[in-house]
């Protein structure tokens, strides 16, 4: 199976980008090229701030699109791991996240 993740990049003058990927280094490498994004040709990439696992690819924009609607202070406090409320239906569930389970799918997993 294949995993996706959401990641933040720090760029040039403090700004953050938010982005999906299957390969995050990967991915990285092409924004440092000049390969990635127009908002990280603009403001180059410094570095990776954190990344994340997703359980699929909609799960992935899911979270891509909830943490853009977030504030620049609220994204710094998820970068720092302090919880924040998230607009999405999405759950963080051993490190991974993914849609809830609805009561049905639960019955039969226990």
């Amino acid at each position: 199976m294949t995993s996706w993740f959401v990641y933040i990049l720090n760029c040039r003058g403090g700004r953050l980008y938010t982005g999906v990927a299957l390969d995050v280094e990967r991915r990285f490498a092409q924004h440092l090229a000049g390969k990635g994004a127009r908002f990280t040709r603009a403001f180059p990439p410094d570095s990776i701030l954190v990344s994340w696992c997703c359980a699929n690819r909609r799960v992935a924009l899911q979270l891509e699109y909830a943490i853009k609607q977030l504030s620049a202070p609220q994204k710094q406090a998820l970068i720092a791991g302090q919880s924040v409320k998230l607009s999405s239906q999405l759950v963080l569930e051993h490190g991974v996240w993914c849609e809830p389970c609805s009561a049905i799918e639960a019955e039969c997993i226990s």
